[in-house]
């Protein structure tokens, strides 16, 4: 999508405020149709990660959701205690694993059925056309700000 043939006011502000607040107010509406199944959006998005790429060693977890590896583990560790999640041994001593349980697949689930719910509240509070636009930009947006691009823009 070309911004400049729309028609839009000139940006006012601080970018990163108005992402920020237009995030939290999204974290809001995800999160409380989460909170019916117990999870919160970021933990249920840990999961369906953990699923999709498990066994999977943190650093490579890390690195497919672009997490810090500090996050990352403060992250895994409320779904571990819930037994979600598990930290197996990997290929030698050092290394780790993550992988999903089959509790942690009967939670994931569950709490699918709930953000299916938010997604389609979302689509229709701000319309589909308008988020397929959002995610557009924001796929645009994220391959400009990518750090060899950043490294290239300050040269």
């Amino acid at each position: 999508m070309n911004a400049t043939k729309l028609s839009l006011p000139a940006a006012k502000g601080c970018t990163n405020l108005k992402i920020r607040q237009f995030m939290r107010r999204v974290s809001q509406h995800y999160d409380a149709e989460l909170g019916h199944a117990g999870l919160k959006t970021t933990q249920y998005s840990l999961l369906s990660y953990v699923q999709k790429l498990g066994p999977v060693r943190p650093v490579d977890l890390a690195a497919s959701i672009k997490m810090e590896a500090s996050t990352l583990t403060r992250n895994l560790r409320p779904l571990i205690d819930a037994g979600w999640v598990a930290m197996l041994p990997g290929a030698d001593a050092r290394s780790r694993l993550v992988e999903i349980t089959d509790a942690g697949r009967a939670k994931r689930a569950e709490a699918q059925r709930h953000w299916r719910q938010a997604q389609s509240a979302m689509n229709a509070l701000l319309g589909e056309d308008r988020l397929a636009a959002l995610h557009g930009l924001i796929d645009d947006y994220m391959e400009k700000l990518k750090p060899q691009a950043l490294e290239t823009a300050n040269d």
